[in-house]
């Protein structure tokens, strides 16, 4: 084979970039977050597991604040921090703790697999993204997927907890888009970081009210496996690698990697919790695939900023 021929056709193969290595990265990080969460509930109730790994979380991020002597961010900055707090600190994690109280993480994860479609539809409303028409057929046919399969595993009818995973979708939305489009400005770590900081006022007296009225009930090492787990990882150091991803390959299209979430909970769901998946759950998992690997095929006119200080990544 040619040189020439052998050039031409890399060019047509799809070409990964880093933006969608960071982002998938995130997923993998965030995919244990419903199992970790349904280990630490029982022992620990759902503020503490909902909003108490935000400060433990905030302990962390401050320290990193701190040691690199980071800048208070702009006013305008602040308030978009605001934003992703609202959605991705306290939102997200309140709603999905209340929703596995009852829910199993298999079955909250298929619901929030409608997460990348919210996503993207935030993304192009906050961060002027207008991604091609293939994009959107890719992501229809995985939002499609995941409500044929949510209607088969809830035999069509949405109950208290479905509400509440519905609710977590829409303001972990909102926290993703705004957190990836601000991130081309102040770097991945440094938006969750912030933004977890400033939400801490609110969230420490909360947490410490919900820790007096549910103390811990002899929790065992699972337990604080799974507390420690969403602290450090889903609070934190997932969001570094799922915002930089954001940043770096475009919120609409890096966000459809989290239709493979759900499958990979599932699949942790079953190793780490015993939880049973049936084969419904695997068909389902190869057309989410499917529509992950088009969405992530897609080129050209989506709009996306590169960060004018590479360092602060």
């Amino acid at each position: 084979m040619g040189a020439n021929d052998s050039a031409t056709r890399s060019r047509r193969l799809p070409v990964l970039g880093a933006g969608t290595g960071w982002g998938a990265l995130g997923v993998v990080a965030f995919s244990l977050t419903f199992p970790a969460t349904r280990a630490a509930l029982p022992a620990f109730g759902p503020v503490t597991v909902g909003l108490g790994r935000a400060v433990l979380a905030a302990v962390l991020a401050g320290a990193c604040l701190a040691l690199t002597r980071s800048r208070l961010p702009a006013a305008g900055q602040l308030r978009r921090l605001g934003m992703v707090s609202a959605g991705v600190v306290v939102g997200f994690p309140i709603c999905s703790s209340l929703a596995l109280r009852d829910a199993t993480a298999a079955h909250a994860a298929v619901l929030t697999g409608l997460l990348p479609a919210a996503t993207a539809a935030v993304a192009v409303l906050r961060a002027g993204e207008r991604p091609p028409r293939l994009f959107w057929a890719a992501c229809a046919l995985g939002v499609t997927t995941v409500l044929v399969f949510a209607a088969v595993q809830g035999g069509g009818q949405l109950r208290v907890e479905d509400l509440w995973l519905l609710a977590a979708v829409a303001l972990g939305a909102l926290g993703y888009a705004e957190g990836g489009a601000l991130a081309r400005e102040l770097g991945g770590w440094r938006v969750i970081s912030w933004a977890l900081v400033l939400s801490l006022p609110l969230l420490l007296p909360v947490s410490v009210a919900g820790f007096l009225s549910h103390p811990p009930q002899s929790p065992a090492a699972g337990a604080w496996i799974g507390l420690l787990y969403v602290s450090a990882i889903s609070m934190f150091a997932g969001f570094y690698a799922w915002y930089r991803g954001l940043a770096e390959g475009g919120i609409a299209k890096i966000s459809q990697l989290q239709l493979a979430q759900p499958v990979l909970t599932m699949g942790w769901s079953v190793l780490l919790l015993g939880e049973r998946v049936g084969a419904a759950t695997l068909l389902a998992g190869l057309a989410v695939v499917a529509a992950v690997g088009l969405t992530q095929r897609t080129r050209g006119s989506t709009t996306v900023l590169p960060s004018d200080d590479p360092a602060s990544r």
